[in-house]
């Protein structure tokens, strides 16, 4: 890469899981959007016909009169090729396919046992986790040497397991995951701000906020607009719609959307705590006692918000196929569109072009007190030029704390399982998870089931 004028060309963005057919076509649209930085966006993917089909996507903006940066995109069909000489490198893959999802999220429900998204924590959570981490332990390894100088920005869920990966395998690597959960909370508190007090369209970066804890399971403990202080606020909101619960858009209600809630279970963890949780519901629910929020589909509804079905993935899937064919073959028309990710703002900021102060996951250095050293947490980060230093967070309240550690360790188990192949370790973890509520024998059964649904991503387990 280099510099000229203020600007950076001939970057190099490797991108692992290039056949996306949604954070991919994210990132063509905020990478188009800006004109400070160009290059070449080099894809990879297990599926290359996907990685190809988005570098004859990517390639249709750069002629574009309303497109700014100008990038080439260019599909491989290895990973060496694509990390190689690599200035960042992106990660965005999906575990396995959906039928391994399907037996994550559903199968336990055979045990009475729901989750609300399964990707995290809870059975499904630790079972995915089960088959990333030998994805990423490659990944980790590929990274070291072909380009070990890269930044590295994770998107794949589990976050916090992802990112552990990466450090364990590779302890220099410059890596950090990104999670867009806390913006909704911020948007939240703008909200709360126009209902309470009448000030209209605060935008939400300008709602500053000190944030703490686990992907999908953060705290804010201070929130401030300007000169006020928006906890009192936050708390005469959530006082006024704790039962009825808060419905921002109208059209886009919980009852017909499960990715959206009416904010009950994030009204009910701040009037337990006194802290404000900053995830959506769906992923909050998952982290804390199975009978506070996911006792049953009926509980799930009064608390207003949704479970959402692989079912409704799959078909998801099927339109965004359909959309990938018409953008392909130029019937339909790329659009521009402001994402609300930060991915490309965080790049600018590591080549120097802009300082930035955002929420990121990585190892725990000191910015969390009362967290395991080294173990990945979720805080805000200055991002400078080639810089990404953590902002000290202080400590979460004891109460919250010790839900947060419950998950802390249970990760580290899961990770240490999955590196050395550990059935019985594994199981310990599963078992421990605040969602398996049920007796041994089903626990052990659920676990066997789970296990042989994903064991084509399993090799080396004596199973």
């Amino acid at each position: 890469m280099r510099y000229v004028d203020d600007k950076v060309k001939d970057l190099n963005i490797a991108y692992i899981g290039g056949g996306s057919r949604g954070w991919a076509w994210n990132l063509m649209s905020d990478l188009a959007q800006e004109g400070s930085i160009s290059g070449t966006v080099k894809l990879y993917d297990i599926d290359y016909k996907a990685a190809h089909d988005n570098e004859l996507i990517g390639n249709s903006l750069s002629g574009r009169e309303d497109v700014k940066g100008k990038w080439k995109y260019k599909a491989y069909e290895s990973l060496k090729e694509a990390l190689s000489d690599a200035d960042f490198v992106i990660i965005s893959i999906l575990p396995g396919t959906f039928k391994e999802m399907e037996s994550d999220v559903h199968m336990p429900e055979k045990y009475g046992i729901y989750q609300s998204v399964g990707d995290t924590v809870g059975p499904g959570g630790i079972v995915r986790a089960l088959r990333t981490i030998p994805m990423f332990v490659d990944i980790a390894k590929a990274i070291k040497e072909y380009c070990p100088n890269a930044w590295v920005i994770n998107y794949t869920n589990p976050m916090t397991l992802c990112v552990r990966t990466l450090y364990e395998v590779f302890p220099q690597i410059k890596a950090f995951g990104c999670c867009h959960e806390v913006f909704g909370t911020q948007k939240l508190l703008s909200k709360a701000l126009m209902d309470i007090k009448g000030i209209d369209e605060v935008p939400r970066k300008d709602i500053k906020i000190n944030v703490l804890g686990i992907n999908h399971f953060t705290w804010i403990d201070n929130a401030r607009y300007k000169g006020i202080d928006l906890m009192p606020i936050y708390k005469e909101f959530v006082d006024k719609y704790y039962e009825s619960g808060f419905q921002g858009n109208e059209n886009d209600n919980w009852m017909n959307n499960s990715f959206v809630s009416a904010e009950r279970v994030k009204f009910d963890l701040f009037l337990r705590y006194g802290i404000i949780a900053a995830a959506g519901d769906r992923h909050l629910a998952e982290f804390v006692p199975g009978y506070w929020y996911l006792k049953d589909p009926e509980t799930v509804k009064e608390w207003m918000f949704g479970l959402t079905p692989v079912s409704w993935r799959i078909e998801d899937l099927k339109h965004r196929l359909e959309r990938s064919k018409k953008l392909v073959s130029g019937e339909e028309k790329f659009e521009l569109k402001d994402t609300g990710e930060e991915g490309v703002k965080q790049i600018k900021a590591l080549l120097g072009l802009e300082d930035l102060v955002t929420n990121v996951n990585m190892p725990n250095y000191g910015q969390i007190e009362g967290i395991p050293y080294g173990a990945v947490v979720e805080t805000n980060a200055l991002f400078s030029s080639n810089r990404l230093k953590p902002v000290l967070a202080g400590r979460l309240p004891d109460a919250v704390n010790s839900l947060v550690l419950r998950q802390v360790y249970n990760q580290e188990a899961t990770l240490k399982a999955a590196l050395k192949k550990d059935y019985d370790m594994a199981f310990g973890a599963f078992v421990n998870d605040p969602l398996v509520t049920i007796s041994l024998n089903d626990a052990k059964e659920l676990f066997n089931s789970m296990l042989e649904n994903t064991k084509e991503y399993l090799n080396g387990w004596n199973l």
